[in-house]
């Protein structure tokens, strides 16, 4: 960790270069940069002089907004990852995939079958699947998403939601199915229509809307709104966290 926060420095603080231990050429757009060792991709770019107006957001590797596709020098086979938690590597040739191009289709959640005909209604190219696992390898979060395909396929909805839970939509499956499948989107209808009608109405969330309706945090919400910036702040480090 102090190497990659070390290499980090000169991205962040205008250290000079010659405080750079370790380098690593990198290829974007088939130009290419010397930049520090320890770095992720994203950092990398930046600190080549690259500025990121689309495709960055959380940098924590979970929004989905920085998939990236790599191949290093040498080798035939493609790569993915996302470029904010994706160490550089000595040749490496990038790309940045801001958008992923993919039909999403418009439901009432409310009005629709819980059964495996309501996936193939608004993503009929669910049963062109192969089952050649092109998805599972592009996955970035290493997910097993042949297998939720096969799942949905079968109107196993618990076994969809399960293994397709953590996706974080960057797209990269969809970008590589030769079957033209957005997995990503089809697994969302089917974790909505499993939530609504497998799943029981918690508790909580029933007495949290009774107590909306009845207007019991309508005073602390205007008292809040009411605030200035200095008593937002105060208001929120003196906060009781939660432990770690």
């Amino acid at each position: 960790m102090e190497r990659i926060a070390e290499a980090s420095r000169p991205t962040v603080a205008g250290v000079e270069e010659k405080d750079v231990r370790h380098w690593v050429t990198i290829y974007v757009m088939g130009r290419g940069y010397s930049v520090p060792a320890d770095l992720t991709i994203l950092t990398a770019m930046e600190y080549a002089g690259y500025k990121f107006i689309r495709g960055c957001g959380c940098r924590q590797g979970f929004c989905g907004a920085c998939s990236t596709v790599y191949r290093r020098h040498g080798e035939y086979k493609l790569q993915t990852g996302m470029a904010c938690q994706t160490r550089v590597e000595d040749g490496m040739y990038l790309v940045q995939i801001p958008f992923s191009p993919a039909e999403k289709a418009s439901y009432d959640i409310s009005k629709e079958a819980y059964k495996v005909n309501t996936l193939l209604k608004h993503y009929p190219e669910l049963a062109r699947c192969v089952a050649c696992n092109t998805c599972t390898k592009a996955c970035t979060q290493d997910l097993q998403v042949m297998d939720y395909i096969q799942a949905a396929i079968r109107g196993d909805f618990e076994t969809c939601v399960n293994e397709s839970f953590d996706c974080i939509q960057c797209g990269m499956c969809a970008l590589r199915c030769p079957a033209e499948i957005v997995q990503y989107n089809m697994a969302q209808l089917a974790r909505r229509l499993y939530g609504r009608n497998d799943r029981p109405e918690p508790k909580h969330l029933t007495d949290r809307l009774k107590e909306i309706e009845q207007g019991k945090f309508v005073k602390p919400l205007d008292e809040i709104t009411k605030k200035s910036k200095e008593e937002l702040e105060k208001l929120y480090y003196s906060r009781e966290k939660e432990s770690d």
